[in-house]
Formats: C-alpha cells, structure tokens, sequence
C-alpha cells in the first residue's frame, strides 16, 4: 500500500489524539468525512495502522523510576530472550538492534530499587543475557520534544 501526504497527516493527526471524531479528522487534514473515514479503514485493514492506544505519564502512572537497559545477549537465544522479556511487566519497549548491544529495552519500575530488582534479578536471570548496561532517565518529553527552557 502507498501511504500519501493525506494518509500522513491522518496519520499524524491520529498519533497526537486516536481518539479525535472523523469530522474533526477530516476537517484537520481538509478531506470530507466519508473520505477520511475510508482512508482510515484503509490504513486499518492494510496494518499500517497496527492499533489504537493510550500515551500515559509514567510518573503520574505510578512508574517513577524508568531506564533504558541495553542488553548483549548470546545469539542462538535471541527468539526465547524476546519472550522472556514480553513476560516481564516493566519492560515497556523491546528492540533488536546492531550496533556495540543487541537488544535495548525500555524498563519502568515504581521506584530505583523495583528497577534495580527488574534489571538484576528478572532480566539478568534470562540464560542467554550476557552483559546489561542501564541508562537512566532524569525526564521523559512526551512526543520526543523537549520543551523550551525558561530563562
């Protein structure tokens, strides 16, 4: 499927409320309701729309302490550490990647020692993770955008 310059703005529309009405989609991206509403279904039935979810506050949601947690792993394992993983709660996000680790994840725990407890006892204990680094995070910028500092 070709996704246009309609298809993204829908697209872009949608990331920032799922939720929003098709009139108010349509008038937003400038296109008729009945148009939005068919290019939707289409993005839906093709999978360039794989779901529709909910962004929530990390902290506000209980999660107050978050990490990034890269991982080297052994690589005849990689299929039953990606399962392993999916098992474990407070990882939120998994990658398989290339480059200096194999594997980075995005882990959200309570507090630091739940998160240390994750990353040493749960993630450690997979029989194929080598190695862990953890990255903390000081302040997540919903959307990627870090707001403009006053001063």
């Amino acid at each position: 499927m070709t996704v246009d310059e309609i298809d993204r703005a829908i697209l872009d529309v949608l990331r920032d409320d799922a939720r929003v009405s098709m009139t108010a989609l349509a008038e937003a991206v400038h296109i008729s309701r009945a148009g939005a509403h068919a290019r939707v279904k289409r993005l839906v039935d093709s999978g360039v729309i794989v779901n529709f979810t909910v962004r929530t506050d990390p902290v506000r949601s209980g999660a107050h302490a978050s990490a990034y947690v890269t991982l080297l792993i052994d690589q005849t394992g990689w299929q039953e550490v990606r399962s392993r993983l999916g098992e474990i709660e407070e990882v939120e996000h998994v990658a398989l990647v290339g480059g200096d680790f194999d594997v980075l994840l995005l882990v959200r725990a309570s507090d630091n020692s739940h998160l240390r407890r994750v990353v040493l006892e749960d993630i450690q204990s997979i029989p194929w993770v080598r190695n862990t680094r953890t990255i903390l995070i000081f302040e997540d910028f919903p959307g990627g955008a870090a707001p403009a500092l006053d001063g």
